[in-house]
């Protein structure tokens, strides 16, 4: 486990998949992902068992309440490019649905996964895709953990009866 002073991010196990699919069928947070799908437990299950075979390029963790041991968010570096040294960032916190929440947990459990991935899997850029409505996050990182824009896809999500961008921001090794 990697341990910081509130939370730790551990490998995801199988009991942790009804946490998983509950958080993630949550309409508020299930609006900002790509999967916008209702997710059963079997198809937890099959993305699972495809996180298990793909352990080379998707590094995925439990966040954990580390007085309670409890599950509370999801965190990971995902789609890793060997190459380019870089990875696709994964992040919500699902207790009491705060999706990021201001208790310092998400902060934490955020920078423990960037250390993660800049100094033990030599990453060079960490970046994501976030919807333009997606104001938590993006202020999030943008202004706690300086990732920068670098880029926008036009019309890139339909939500809501409309389509919105996408911006794809990114935080270089030693930026932060």
């Amino acid at each position: 486990m990697i341990k910081g002073k509130k939370v730790g991010l551990r490998a995801v196990e199988k009991q942790d998949l009804p946490f998983l699919r509950d958080w993630r069928n949550i309409v508020e947070f299930r609006k900002n992902f790509r999967e916008v799908r209702e997710l059963s437990l079997t198809d937890q299950e099959a993305w699972f068992d495809h996180l298990q075979k793909t352990k080379h390029i998707n590094f995925m963790f439990t966040i954990v309440d580390l007085d309670t041991q409890k599950p509370i968010g999801a965190a990971g570096l995902l789609y890793v490019n060997w190459i380019n040294r870089s990875g696709d960032f994964s992040f919500y916190i699902g207790e009491n649905e705060m999706y990021i929440g201001d208790d310092g947990k998400a902060n934490e459990a955020a920078e423990l996964l960037i250390d993660y991935g800049f100094k033990n899997l030599n990453l060079h850029k960490i970046w994501m895709e976030l919807y333009e409505f997606d104001n938590q996050k993006l202020n999030f990182f943008i202004n706690d953990f300086n990732f920068i824009q670098d880029g926008l896809l036009r019309d890139n999500c339909f939500e809501d009866g409309k389509y919105w961008n996408s911006y794809i921001i990114s935080l270089l090794n030693g930026k932060l």
